[in-house]
């Protein structure tokens, strides 16, 4: 669902943090059909991994499929780790388990949107990520989830090391922004 734009930026900050030696895996909460997550695997370098973490329910059963079947269409499925699971179940260690306990480098989250999983994604992400990562999050500024951004609001309070250093826009008017924060 991400745009082309939202992929473009997300896929050259890892190009950036390669260039500045920053290794490490991407991983991403809500990985659905795989459009972002894709794009984001082909700015991998060297061994890194790409992990994928969705409860595959939502729109039906047949969105792991799909996802399986894209990222072999577009050539990532060797790098790829797909886990289905419930994001707010899961601990740092059963992240870092797929990259040899290696912190990520970048963390895209676009699961359920509430307040409550956003809450438990982002203390997830920020224990998994590299003291130089990037944790991407999803429609922030959307309508149909207003509230979002002010749980992000209430989490950075709570943790001052971390700071929003981007937002993207989408490609048109529907406000499905992206929030970039680092420490």
């Amino acid at each position: 669902m991400s745009s082309r734009f939202a992929a473009t930026v997300g896929a050259a900050t890892m190009l950036i943090q390669s260039k500045h030696g920053i290794i490490g895996d991407f991983a991403e909460i809500g990985t659905f059909a795989g459009r972002y997550f894709i794009a984001l695997s082909h700015a991998l370098t060297g061994e890194e991994r790409a992990i994928g973490i969705d409860n595959f329910a939502w729109p039906g059963p047949k969105v792991k499929t799909k996802l399986e079947e894209n990222i072999a269409k577009y050539g990532v499925a060797s790098r790829s780790d797909i886990m289905q699971a419930q994001s707010h179940e899961l601990s740092p260690k059963d992240i870092l388990s797929y990259s040899n306990g290696k912190k990520v480098r970048f963390f895209h989250v676009d699961g359920e949107h509430t307040p409550e999983f956003l809450t438990s994604d982002l203390k997830l992400a920020t224990a998994c990520i590299d003291a130089r990562g990037v944790i991407c999050l999803d429609d922030m500024l959307h309508a149909g989830y207003p509230t979002l951004a002010v749980t992000v609001h209430e989490f950075l309070a709570a943790e001052p090391s971390l700071r929003v250093f981007c937002i993207i826009d989408r490609e048109d008017i529907s406000a499905q922004t992206k929030y970039m924060i680092c420490r």
